[in-house]
């Protein structure tokens, strides 16, 4: 097949790149804005058709969820408008698209992990514009799967991990919100995931991917620093309420990936266990 990967620099569009090397059979076209402007709906048509595409994962998304909260414009462009025509344009081929999305599309409010059918109701720009998103794709390409996940981490870019080894070192203490509950999802492992689905048949429909287990960001950090032999950094637990920030975070997003799971029959790696790969990866190349 020839696949087209947008957002190929953010975290799981460099995931997705290395593990290309283990799945040669597909021709892949990696891009970022300056390869192909995904709001531009005829560089879209004129790209897929020319390359002759056969499926597209859509990785690339506007993610500053707090900026969003002034940004609606621009956070609707990419996360609404742009997998629209990703999606009309792969139809037109009878094409496939993987449309990445996330657990800010409920409110947090439940008790038990989410199933994708629960009932969607976004408090934020960000989880508005995502929820958005995957209906446009939805409506405009037949053979199209949402894949939300939770808490995104990898060796690549700025993310939580790599955030909170470098204040570690460099702090004597640090603040971390205790009462948001959820589950990290290693970059890498949604990754695969996603590969098993190309190499299995994309079967359309709403999907849950995110490490196994739960924990608070709180015990997160913790972990992390933990794991990174950081010792001389106290962190202390915060209310929500003590940290206030422009757009609202779920206090609960656990994800049931019960779905995903049987589809493909997955085995999804324990959060420590992802995370001390991660974090051993990290160590080695200095990144952190």
């Amino acid at each position: 097949m020839n696949i087209l990967i947008t957002g190929c620099n953010g975290q799981l569009g460099n995931e997705m790149q290395l593990l290309e090397k283990e799945n040669p059979q597909h021709t892949y076209f990696n891009t970022d804005v300056a390869e192909l402007d995904i709001t531009d709906r005829e560089a879209i048509l004129q790209f897929v058709n020319e390359n002759h595409v056969d499926g597209i994962v859509n990785c690339a998304a506007y993610t500053a969820v707090d900026k969003a909260e002034s940004n609606v414009e621009l956070c609707d462009l990419l996360n609404r408008v742009a997998p629209g025509y990703l999606a009309e344009a792969v139809e037109l081929r009878g094409g496939w698209l993987i449309q990445i999305s996330t657990d800010y599309v409920f409110d947090g409010t439940n008790h038990t992990p989410y199933v994708e059918s629960d009932p969607v109701c976004p408090n934020s720009v960000y989880g508005r514009t995502k929820l958005a998103g995957e209906q446009a794709a939805q409506q405009a390409c037949s053979r199209t799967m949402i894949i939300r996940t939770a808490w995104l981490y990898s060796t690549f870019g700025n993310n939580f991990v790599k955030t909170m080894i470098r204040l570690g070192k460099e702090k004597s203490e640090l603040g971390v919100i205790f009462d948001q509950i959820g589950t990290p999802t290693y970059a890498r492992d949604l990754a695969v995931a996603i590969f098993e689905a190309i190499n299995q048949g994309v079967n359309p429909g709403v999907y849950h991917f995110s490490n196994e287990g739960v924990i608070s960001w709180y015990d997160f950090t913790k972990a992390i620093h933990r794991i990174a032999g950081i010792t001389t950094c106290h962190v202390r637990p915060l209310h929500t309420s003590e940290y206030p920030t422009p757009a609202a975070r779920p206090h609960y997003s656990v994800l049931d990936k019960t779905k995903i799971k049987q589809t493909y029959g997955l085995e999804i790696p324990y959060w420590e266990e992802s995370l001390r790969e991660c974090i051993s990866q990290l160590l080695l190349t200095n990144e952190s």
